[in-house]
């Protein structure tokens, strides 16, 4: 599945009770669910589940903000490092 249908998908099922909560709450939303994958990391277990929730979050703001996730993703970063222009990265920095 393309990062476009897996947020279309995303808007068919929730868009209506995105715009209903809006954009401030569905941040907080992302915020709570990046606090449930610290956790998971520090303790290594469920790490999969809370990406997947950061993820569908994140997406789903996306969809309020009328953000295609895909092409700035894409545009983003473009198949090389955007820094030192290469692929795998060389940059200095970690």
């Amino acid at each position: 599945m393309e990062i476009s249908e897996f947020q279309r998908m995303i808007g068919e099922i929730y868009l209506l009770r995105d715009r209903e909560r809006g954009v401030e709450k569905t941040m907080l939303w992302i915020v709570e669910e990046i606090g449930e994958l610290a956790e998971a990391v520090r303790k290594g277990n469920n790490i999969g589940e809370e990406i997947a929730d950061v993820f569908a979050w994140l997406v789903s703001l996306a969809n309020l903000c009328g953000v295609d996730l895909e092409k700035e993703s894409l545009k983003k970063y473009p198949n090389f490092c955007s820094r030192c222009g290469k692929k795998p990265c060389e940059c200095d920095q970690l």
